[in-house]
């Protein structure tokens, strides 16, 4: 967890006054908010969005001021955590349930910085199951064409009872096994009826910040 926390506050070193800031979700961004709230009430001034219900209830307690898209052109800083992180800086996200959240932030951030530990990093996506945002009409279909796609898929339940996004939708955990074309399966996925979106971040991402238990911190960064 400490490795966590360590590369979660670096990156919120890249915040500056005045910034508009994506606040993520899970574990890493946990780390992130607090940081970033202990700035705000040392005098920063900045504005967020958040990309779930509980993030925004965070920031609301630490005093971080919130927004929506129709103040803004564009956010400055996205920082948030990820499930997988490929050696092409591909991503899947969506552990925490809050995939399109995220990936609406993402791609409307000037700088998208994902922050994990060493364990997060892999040769190849497809180990963690990929989530899969669907719409509760018909999902049922949903899940036999994605089926069909070589996977696995199983609607997510937590204490018996299907989860349900802060958008009132379904996630399907997919299990693919090794991905080898993460933007070719990204499309197929989201050309099926009933799928909202997925949690493969394709080339969203050129800065990855990995903390490690023995304390040591990378800055990872995607050339161009």
């Amino acid at each position: 967890m400490d490795a966590k926390r360590f590369a979660a506050e670096r990156a919120v070193d890249y915040i500056q006054e005045n910034m508009v800031v994506g606040l993520g979700t899970g574990s890493t961004a946990y780390w992130a908010i607090h940081k970033l709230g202990l700035k705000v009430q040392e005098g920063l001034n900045i504005w967020a969005i958040a990309t779930s219900i509980q993030s925004e209830d965070i920031a609301k307690k630490l005093g971080i001021r919130l927004i929506s898209f129709s103040e803004i052109n564009e956010i400055d800083i996205t920082i948030d955590g990820a499930d997988e992180v490929d050696f092409n800086f591909n991503l899947i996200k969506g552990g925490g349930g809050a995939l399109l959240r995220e990936k609406i932030v993402a791609a409307n951030s000037k700088q998208f910085i994902i922050v994990v530990d060493e364990s997060k990093l892999v040769k190849r996506l497809g180990k963690f199951p990929l989530p899969i945002e669907t719409v509760k009409f018909g999902y049922e279909a949903t899940l036999k064409k994605l089926h069909r796609l070589g996977c696995e898929p199983r609607l997510r339940m937590i204490d018996d009872k299907a989860y349900i996004t802060d958008n009132g939708n379904y996630i399907v955990d997919c299990h693919f096994g090794s991905i080898e074309d993460s933007q070719e399966l990204h499309d197929k996925i989201n050309r099926i009826p009933g799928v909202v979106d997925n949690g493969l971040f394709v080339n969203m991402t050129r800065k990855v910040i990995v903390g490690y238990q023995n304390g040591k911190i990378r800055e990872l960064e995607k050339r161009i």
